[in-house]
Formats: structure tokens, C-alpha cells, sequence
């Protein structure tokens, strides 16, 4: 534990060095924004180009690659609703305990069978519940919470039937890859279990024959989970985290952002080092709990308000095709706002929530592929859905105007707002002291996810550069680092970064998924054949 304490000193000792040269005029906070900005600009620049009109491809990879795997497995995300509740309840345990048959197939570097994850059901570290409340952790975070506001924010009310509607398909999405992800995962000496798009992407491709473009979008998608572990789950959380409670304590200071991003690098940092069983049994715990606090509030206010509800309702469905929020750019421009938050808040193609629940015991691949379709539904669905009714109910009182400033702040009684702090201002309004709560809501969403994330990040940090402790803390010291500089950095050149990096992984995973989805349809087949001859 020392030597871990004193690679986290390490990190700090150079900022501090830094903070204490800077002007007032010209402070910590300030000089990290302009040397991080022209790097986010680089990144959001190269991963969405544009075609068609202006549409990123890569919104147009995610998007139609979700409605096809919707229509090929005949609509999972309603027909297997069910099933995938009763796995995470355990209903289907007995099926899925440890049984002595023949291995089939043929062995694998990693040491697994192809296709028979059923015949290796003593390997894995979580059970089902845990995976997904890992999982779970690293997509609902402040996604739903700063980036609900930030989508109404720039586009309106219909940006939220168009997040609903992403968010649908990608339970789809997410079936695909994280059956994947249990199918071809590598288990190592000392159980310890590895995997992933970029397992699933070079195991099996070369099963197919492309060994050599399989290892190259593995590694691609190494490069960019890495990427996405500095951003997504982790700048942009200690960046809202810093919103919060600057606001709440009354910060003003051109360092304070510097200084709650080092506290939130040393707390994160003493709790990474556990690995994914400590993180299983926290997120098991702080999961459900944050998530069910936060939905009772919402709830509160929404039930509060009850006549509201329809008219709120009907201004998300007509202004998702009709908007006006000034500067939105019309229907595509709205359209693309919610597909955006909505990929951003869930993960679906990205493959990251993947990497959790390789680490399930499970002797089927498909059932851990039914529980993780639960996840765009309990993120984007239900808790994105939520949050949009708080804010659009609040906002019938007429306290800022949709498209704000194009930056995603809005001018509320003639401050500023923007992200968390949008929402944050809509709970002040129904709650007494909610802004405590939120705060602390968000502050717990924020590290729930770095915790999660640094899983995801140091599993492809080990793939690309081995797996002995010293490349683990070269990338924890990194993963470290980034929280300070989210913390720091502003709003607008943080997230340009962080759906940069998660919109990267989409190309290399779907690789991936459109080489090995007949895999998903075997798997699936036998594990509900399974189910019906236990009923028999």
C-alpha cells in the first residue's frame, strides 16, 4: 500500500508545482483548460467527420448497427425482457451451476474452448448481479444526469425522445457484445479473468480466418478504451463533480477545480487498487442505492407535478420533429443531440460495459448477454427519462431558453448554468436543500464511474502492454492524472474529449460484432434451449 501511496504523491507533487507558479490572473485552472483545448479539438474533429448533411458516421455506424441487430434477433430488447430479469434475480442458477461434460472445439491462446463457455462455468469472479451493477456503474453516472441537461440544454425537449429511442435499440447492441465478451474472454493462472472487445475481436476473428485484421482493431480498441477510461469515465466525472460542489461551497478561486481534482485523485486512487472484486462489492451496494435515491427525488417532483406530466410528454414527442431550440440546426440537429447523450450516458457499441461482465461465472455466454440488455433500459429509459421530466417540468416556469448559448450553458435569473448544474437548479426548485443531495449524488455517480472505468481502461492498458504490476501503475498514475485535468478544464473542451473517445471505440468493436453476431444466435439458442429443458 505505501509504494501505492507514494506513486499517487508522485503524480501530485508536479501539479503542485504548477499551481503554486500560477497568476491570479492566469490560474492552475486556467492553464490546464488552454493546453487540454486544442487536444479535444484534435480528437472530436478526426473521430466525427461528417456525411450526409452534416451527420457523423460514426452516429450512423452506432445507430443502424443497433436497428439491425434489433430486427436479426427478433427484438430482444422486448421479447427477452423477462428472461433477463429472472437471470439477475437467479431464478436460473441451477441451470447455469457447474456440470461435468465433454469439451468441444478447439483451444484458444487464451486457454478458453470456442463456443462453449458452458463447459468452463468454474471460471469467473462476479456473479450476475455484481457484473451488473459494475457495469452499471461505469454507464449511469452523470451521464444521466449532466448529460440530459446538456442534450434539453441544446435541443430542447425532443432531444429526449430521441435519446429514448437510441436507448431502446441499444439494449440490442449491448446483448451482442457482451455475450461476446463472456464467449471469448481469456482466463489467467490465477483465475484472474480477462475480457472484451479486444479478446472477442482477436480471438475471433482469427477463428474466422482474419487473425491479422482481428489483432489490428484489437488493438485499436485498446488504444481507444484506453482513451475512453481518461475521458468519459473519468475527466468528464471529476468535471462535473467540480461543478457541483464549487457551486454548492461557493468557490471562486481560479485553483479550486486544481485542488477538488487532486482530492478526488487521491480518494479514487487508494480505492482502484482492489481490482474488480472490490469493485463488485462496492458498486453492488453504492449502486442500487444512489440510483434508487435519485429516482425517488425525480419521481417526487414529477408526481408533484402530475398535471404538467402530459403537456411534458407532449412537447418531448412533437418538438422531436418539430424543434425550436434556437441554433439546434432543425430536426437532424435535435435528432443527433439525443443519439448522442444517449450513446454517451450507455456505452451500447462502445463495448465497454463488455469487459465487466466477462468476469461473471456462467457456463452460458447468452445469459450474461440477457442481463446486460438491462442496462440502456435502466440508464437511458428510465433514469435519462426521468431527469428530462424534472427539467422540462421545471422549465415550464419559463427560466431559460432551449439551445442556451450553443455551448450547453443557459442563463438562469441572470446566472450561468450549464450540465449538472442545470439539473441541480430544477431539483432546487421542487426539494429543500436538494442541492446537498445532488451534489452528493453527483459526487457518488462520478467516483462510481471512475471506479469502473479504471477497470475498463487497466484491462486493455494490459492486453496492449502485459499484465505485470508495473504497467498497472504506470496506467493508474495516468488514470490519475486525467481526473485533476477533468476537474480543472472547462465543460465545453472536456466533453468534446470524452464523446471523442467513447465514439472511437465504436469502429473497432463493430468489427467485431458484425464478424461473430451468428456466434450470439448459437449461444443464445442453446442457453434458452437450457432454460426449457429445466422447466420439463
Amino acid at each position: 500500500m505505501k509504494k501505492y501511496l507514494l506513486s499517487i504523491f508522485t503524480l501530485i507533487l508536479p501539479l503542485l508545482s504548477i499551481a503554486q507558479e500560477a497568476t491570479e490572473d492566469v490560474g492552475i485552472d486556467q492553464k490546464i483548460d488552454q493546453a487540454f483545448q486544442p487536444i479535444s479539438d484534435f480528437f472530436s474533429a478526426v473521430i466525427f467527420f461528417e456525411v450526409m448533411d452534416g451527420v457523423p458516421f460514426v452516429l450512423l455506424l452506432l445507430v443502424g448497427s443497433a436497428l439491425f441487430f434489433t430486427i436479426y434477433f427478433g427484438f430482444p430488447n422486448i421479447r427477452r425482457f423477462g428472461t433477463a430479469i429472472n437471470v439477475v434475480r437467479g431464478k436460473y442458477d441451477d441451470v447455469d451451476h457447474a456440470v461435468s461434460e465433454p469439451m468441444y472445439g478447439d483451444s484458444t491462446p487464451g486457454g478458453d474452448a470456442i463456443e462453449t463457455i458452458r463447459d468452463e462455468s468454474k471460471e469467473g469472479e462476479v456473479t450476475h448481479f455484481q457484473a451488473l451493477a459494475t457495469a452499471v456503474s461505469g454507464t449511469v453516472g452523470n451521464g444521466n444526469i449532466a448529460g440530459v441537461a446538456l442534450a434539453i440544454a441544446l435541443g430542447g425537449p425532443g432531444a429526449t425522445f430521441w435519446m429514448i429511442i437510441c436507448g431502446f435499440l441499444g439494449m440490442s447492441t449491448k446483448f451482442v457484445e457482451c455475450t461476446l465478451g463472456v464467449q471469448y474472454r481469456d482466463v489467467g493462472e490465477d483465475g484472474t479473468v480477462y475480457g472484451g472487445p479486444m479478446y472477442y475481436i482477436s480471438k475471433g476473428l482469427k477463428e474466422k480466418g482474419f487473425a491479422m485484421l482481428g489483432k489490428i482493431a484489437a488493438i485499436f480498441f485498446a488504444i481507444f478504451c484506453i482513451g475512453g477510461s481518461f475521458g468519459g469515465g473519468n475527466a468528464a466525472q471529476s468535471n462535473q463533480a467540480t461543478i457541483v460542489l464549487k457551486e454548492l461551497m461557493g468557490f471562486e478561486s481560479t485553483g479550486a477545480g486544481f485542488w477538488i481534482g487532486v482530492v478526488l485523485a487521491v480518494l479514487v486512487g487508494i480505492i482502484i487498487i482492489g481490482g474488480i472484486k472490490r469493485i463488485a462489492s462496492v458498486t453492488e451496494k453504492v449502486v442500487p442505492f444512489m440510483a434508487v435515491m435519485y429516482l425517488v427525488a425525480c419521481l417526487y417532483i414529477i408526481l408533484s407535478n402530475f398535471s404538467f406530466v402530459d403537456d411534458a410528454i407532449g412537447l418531448i414527442i412533437s418538438e422531436a420533429f418539430s424543434p425550436k431550440a434556437i441554433g439546434v440546426g432543425g430536426f437532424i440537429g435535435v435528432l443527433l443531440v439525443g443519439f448522442k447523450r444517449a450513446a454517451f450516458s450507455n456505452e451500447a457499441g462502445a463495448g465497454s460495459a463488455s469487459i465487466a461482465h466477462s468476469a461473471v461465472k456462467t457456463k452460458y455466454s447468452a445469459s450474461e448477454g440477457l442481463v446486460a440488455l438491462l442496462e440502456p433500459f435502466i440508464d437511458t429509459v428510465v433514469i435519462c427519462t426521468m431527469t428530462a421530466l424534472v427539467i422540462i417540468i421545471f422549465n415550464f416556469g419559463g427560466f431559460f431558453e432551449y439551445g442556451g448559448d450553443g455551448t450547453g450553458g443557459v442563463i438562469i435569473e441572470g446566472m450561468r448554468y450549464e450540465g449538472a448544474g442545470i439539473t441541480s437548479k430544477a431539483f432546487a426548485e421542487y426539494i429543500p436543500y436538494s442541492n446537498v443531495f445532488l451534489t452528493i449524488a453527483v459526487v457518488l455517480f462520478a467516483v462510481s464511474t471512475m471506479i469502473s472505468w479504471s477497470y475498463y481502461g487497466l484491462q486493455s492498458w494490459k492486453f496492449l502492454f502485459g499484465r505485470g504490476p508495473k504497467a498497472d501503475i504506470a496506467y493508474k498514475i495516468l488514470f490519475l492524472t486525467f481526473i485533476i485535468i477533468g476537474a480543472a478544464a472547462s465543460m465545453g473542451s472536456i466533453w468534446a474529449f470524452s464523446d471523442a473517445m467513447i465514439f472511437a471505440m465504436v469502429f473497432p468493436n463493430m468489427v467485431g460484432l458484425f464478424f461473430l453476431f451468428p456466434v450470439v444466435k448459437k449461444q443464445l439458442t442453446r442457453y434458452l434451449d437450457a432454460i426449457k429443458t429445466a422447466k420439463e
